[in-house]
């Protein structure tokens, strides 16, 4: 019988795991009417997908072509940054932006960034006490990620707001939402005035060079290779949209996770080890990761399981259900944070989204930073029990998996600033 994966119903949206498994059983290099794009599941195969040279992550370009000449006029200035981010070129390009963009940005220099990762973690938890309630993802996952990332480009906190604009915007056509009939105005207009910001930043870096990340790019490679006016704002917009999207939605999947999962937030309070930290880290990316899938389109017709994927056709290989593979993994829906043994390695979601090293760095340091101190300052797990709701609704878009509207979150009453100071936990109830 053919599985109906169809991503706009709700109850596959908010839960598809169960489809996600009967596609690996049953059909797995899958062709989704609902989509019109091969729909791909199985570890070994998203892995392929990946890693083949026969697809090609420009999906940009075809989708522009495909256009009519009125719709062109809407999306050219935003195609015109977009296609200079290196996650949409294939190589020899490719490789010179990375090489380029892995001079001015290391791990090594993003493990520098963690003291002040911590900062802003006590900065934005010690503002929550006298308001009394906190939206997990408005006034913690968002904010922390993008503080982060405007410190590293030196840009003022007080742009915050009109980031997200743009951001949100951009998410919208990235991440092929559906049911958004202005879409494509919107990430045009987010993408314009977004573009418009770093021009000007970036030429006041040039007459004043800091020790940020965008005069290290200014300054990366030799005369001859160095990055043009164009692929430095395109840098500067992928840094500021990837370097916090998924971020945000990783520490609200993962705290949400952990809450519906009364024994591991628990352990991880109990005993905040690095070592258990990596590993809740590690089994937050790996159970409900914030990146459904990674887009490809065939540049050379080849055959899958059996189906032949012409040249042109789109293909959508889901991060999120390969990570849940029995294949690879034992008990791949239990959550839990023992060590999974070295054969049942999750699928890097941040190198292959973002081929580079130090974006997935630096999410770890973010998320590595954040979990502990959330509940070590905030929640105690022997008088707060979980009390979040399984049904909240989920993001519809292909690439992102994040809840559409996270749990709210209250201060209980009877704590105080005071006695938080003296070493009580304040407690931080869902409903």
């Amino acid at each position: 019988m053919t599985v109906d994966y169809d991503p706009r119903d709700p109850q596959i949206r908010n839960n598809p795991f169960p489809s996600f498994r009967r596609l690996q059983d049953e059909d797995p290099v899958h062709w989704n009417p609902h989509l019109r794009a091969w729909v791909i599941t199985r570890y070994a195969d998203v892995r392929k997908v990946a890693l083949n040279r026969r697809m090609s992550p420009d999906r940009l370009t075809p989708f522009y072509d495909s256009l009519p000449e009125a719709r062109r006029g809407v999306v050219g200035e935003l195609i015109r940054y977009l296609n200079l981010w290196m996650v949409f070129r294939d190589p020899p390009e490719h490789t010179r932006l990375r090489r380029l963009m892995n001079e001015a940005f290391t791990p090594r220099a993003v493990e520098r960034l963690r003291p002040n990762v911590e900062r802003i973690v006590g900065r934005l938890l010690d503002d929550l006490l006298p308001r009394g309630r906190m939206d997990l993802v408005r006034d913690f996952a968002y904010p922390l990620p993008a503080t982060v990332i405007m410190d590293m480009l030196g840009v003022p906190h007080d742009q915050l707001d009109r980031f997200k604009d743009w951001s949100d915007d951009l998410a919208l056509f990235l991440g092929s939402a559906r049911d958004v009939p202005d879409k494509y105005e919107r990430a045009r207009r987010g993408a314009l005035e977004m573009s418009s910001y770093f021009r000007e930043v970036i030429a006041d870096r040039r007459r004043r060079p800091g020790e940020d990340v965008l005069s290290a790019l200014i300054a990366a490679g030799t005369p001859e290779e160095r990055l043009t006016e164009d692929e430095l704002i395109a840098a500067a917009m992928l840094f500021l949209f990837a370097g916090h999207e998924t971020t945000t939605n990783l520490i609200s999947n993962g705290i949400y996770s952990m809450r519906m999962h009364a024994g591991a937030w628990a352990r991880l309070v109990a005993d905040p080890s690095s070592e258990l930290l990596a590993t809740a880290v590690e089994e937050c990316l790996r159970y409900d990761g914030p990146s459904g899938g990674i887009a490809r389109v065939v540049r050379v017709t080849h055959e899958m399981e059996g189906r032949e994927l012409k040249e042109g056709d789109r293909v959508f290989a889901m991060l999120n259900a390969a990570n849940r593979d029995p294949r690879v993994f034992e008990a791949p829906d239990d959550f839990n944070f023992k060590p999974r043994l070295e054969s049942e390695a999750r699928f890097h979601q941040y190198q292959t989204h973002y081929n580079d090293r130090a974006f997935y760095s630096l999410s770890c340091v973010i998320d590595g930073t954040c979990p502990v101190n959330f509940a070590n300052q905030l929640v105690d797990p022997e008088v707060d029990a979980p009390a979040v709701d399984p049904a909240i609704d989920w993001a519809t878009s292909t690439a992102n998996y994040h809840p559409e509207e996270p749990p709210a979150w209250t201060i209980d009453p009877e704590d105080s600033w005071d006695r938080r100071k003296l070493g009580a936990r304040p407690t931080i109830r869902a409903f």
